[in-house]
């Protein structure tokens, strides 16, 4: 391409193209506006679809705009580059789809920014062409410490590592697309307030979008209206990898209104996050668990969220382990299997929903599990556990509540329990079904059972 139709170019794109940017008009004049001011970086000596490598002239570019206080807006083409840094201020704008940086290897990374404010990239796409990064950083994208840092409407593909690590971070990952990273599409780290909204996660090997961090802590990140499919788990394991979004240590996590679907192992797995919240969610066809809060938890919601396959439905587990406090409302379970991605282990696979301390039960719909509906506490694990106006179809056995000697209280009341094959409410010892039928009396001082309608 010529510095000539580069510019043409650019100029086609400040005209037809700004509404894009934002969702209204006065957003879109402000954007417009800053363009306008922009710096092209053909001015700058940045030829697109040069056949060399560019790195030393994209950096230069990205240095001058930055000072000059301007963007630095990027035709349409392809741009070979390595070992990009990135200073405080940098805002760079390309052609969605059309605006190319292809990673050129060597054992480094394509972007790299470290303890500066006010990143933006928007409408570029990174491509690691599955070239070898170095073993001194995780990503293809690796931004460190940044303070409002901003990925708008960009797509990153091809990374032989993860796609894009944020650690301690601020800022917002929008309107992404992230595929066919060899490790995880998005890892965050011990954030600092950030937002994941709106993107396509897919393909990768290990995980999906990834909220963790070095030591447990209050994280507050938002995961929200994102896409993720088809997850593997290349590394193994039994739910270390394999989830589609996935909470480390990381407290106050808020995950809502995503489509999750097609994962090795769990759709949604929060380990060690207190009080998450796993709102509205609708998880598809996951190869373990769908839907697991698990060890050392204390507060979690799990609510209106839709999950339709899994070996598990939704598990609240680990009070072992100090995992406790829960409210599981609203939730739909069906089409759960009992054949599992590793050989089966303590309780095995076919469960609609698994608690055991402190929670409530109540509204949830669950079909088709086919060893318990509901599964209340594990062995002298229980405590507090209050199961009502669920309703639960052709299950094995559709409420199982541990009786093991040094269990805690449950109630279970007004429930429906329809079709079930092995029986309706059964006390169990271990996986030992140890009572006939209880309904209206238990015969044990810490459950209370009543109210519940049994049909054939």
């Amino acid at each position: 391409m010529t510095r000539e139709n580069a510019k043409l170019n650019r100029r086609a794109f400040l005209a037809g193209t700004a509404l894009f940017l934002s969702g209204t008009a006065a957003q879109a004049q402000m954007k417009v506006a800053d363009l306008r001011g922009s710096i092209d970086s053909v001015d700058l000596g940045l030829i697109p679809n040069a056949a060399d490598d560019q790195t030393a002239q994209f950096q230069n570019a990205v240095n001058r705009a930055v000072e000059r206080g301007r963007a630095l807006f990027l035709p349409a083409g392809t741009y070979p580059v390595a070992n990009l840094r990135l200073p405080s201020g940098t805002l760079i704008v390309g052609v969605p789809g059309r605006t190319r940086l292809v990673y050129q290897g060597g054992g480094g990374q394509l972007i790299r920014a470290e303890g500066v404010n006010n990143i933006g990239l928007n409408g570029i796409t990174f491509d690691g062409a599955n070239r070898s990064i170095g073993d001194f950083t995780e990503g293809l994208l690796h931004f460190i410490g940044v303070r409002n840092v901003t990925l708008d409407n960009c797509e990153i593909a091809g990374s032989s590592k993860t796609g894009l690590v944020l650690d301690r971070c601020s800022g917002r990952v929008d309107n992404c697309r992230i595929s066919g990273a060899a490790e995880a599409g998005l890892r965050s780290n011990e954030a600092t307030g950030l937002a994941i909204t709106g993107n396509t996660v897919s393909d990768c090997a290990n995980g999906g979008i990834w909220v963790h961090r070095w030591r447990e802590g209050e994280d507050g990140t938002i995961v929200s209206g994102n896409r993720v499919e088809r997850i593997g788990a290349r590394y193994g394991g039994t739910g270390q990898f394999g989830n589609g979004i996935n909470v480390f240590r990381a407290h106050g996590v808020m995950i809502s209104n995503n489509r999750v679907a097609d994962c090795a192992f769990s759709a949604i797995r929060s380990n060690t996050g207190s009080n998450v919240q796993i709102i509205g969610n609708s998880c598809l066809r996951s190869g373990e668990v769908a839907i697991y809060s698990e060890f050392g938890f204390q507060g979690a919601v799990i609510s209106n969220n839709i999950v339709d396959g899994g070996t598990t439905g939704i598990s609240i587990a680990n009070f072992m382990d100090g995992g406790r406090m829960a409210v599981c409302s609203g939730n739909l379970v069906r089409n759960i299997s009992e054949d599992g991605p590793y050989p089966p282990e303590v309780d095995g696979f076919g469960m609609g929903i698994v608690a055991e301390a402190d929670t409530t039960l109540t509204g949830n719909v669950i079909e088709g599990a086919p060893k318990f509906g509901m599964l209340l506490g594990w062995g002298p694990y229980l405590r507090n556990i209050a199961a009502s106006q669920n309703v639960i179809r052709d299950c094995g056995t559709g409420i199982a509540v541990t009786v093991v000697d040094g269990a805690g209280s449950a109630i279970i009341t007004n429930n429906i329990v329809q079709g079930s094959k092995s029986g309706a409410i059964n006390g169990f010892r271990w996986m030992e079904k140890a009572t006939g039928e209880l309904n209206n009396t238990s015969g044990y001082p810490n459950l209370t059972v009543s109210g519940n309608q049994i049909a054939a």
